[in-house]
């Protein structure tokens, strides 16, 4: 086989395996359970932060579990909030492994307000 063809070939499988996480992704976000946690920022112990927030969630059976948001460069933390504001996220209980999360939102007066950007 010449190199190019190998090239190729390892290309190829490299793509397969990232559409097929991508897949399982897109399928358990579609069948799976997702509920809305309360979350704290937890600020990790790093150097370099990069542009994601870490927030610590309290889980349904009691059990505490860190996420890693990945927020965009342009928008200020939203772990940031003032006094009466609580940060809430979005997750995807998966089968095994710790929740997912799909987006932010505040909670003020008992009422749900999502992050955009």
């Amino acid at each position: 086989m010449r190199p190019a063809a190998r090239g190729l070939l390892l290309a190829g499988l490299h793509l397969a395996l990232v559409a097929a996480l991508g897949g399982k992704l897109l399928l358990d976000r579609a069948v799976r359970p997702r509920q809305w946690l309360k979350a704290a920022p937890v600020d990790p112990d790093a150097p370099i932060r990069g542009r994601y927030v870490r927030l610590q969630v309290e889980l349904p059976a009691g059990s505490r579990t860190l996420l890693a948001y990945f927020i965009p460069e342009h928008v200020p933390d939203p772990s940031l909030r003032p006094p009466g504001e609580e940060l809430w996220v979005e997750v995807t209980l998966p089968r095994r492994g710790p929740p997912r999360p799909i987006r932010l939102a505040v909670k003020k007066d008992g009422k749900l307000t999502l992050l955009k950007w």
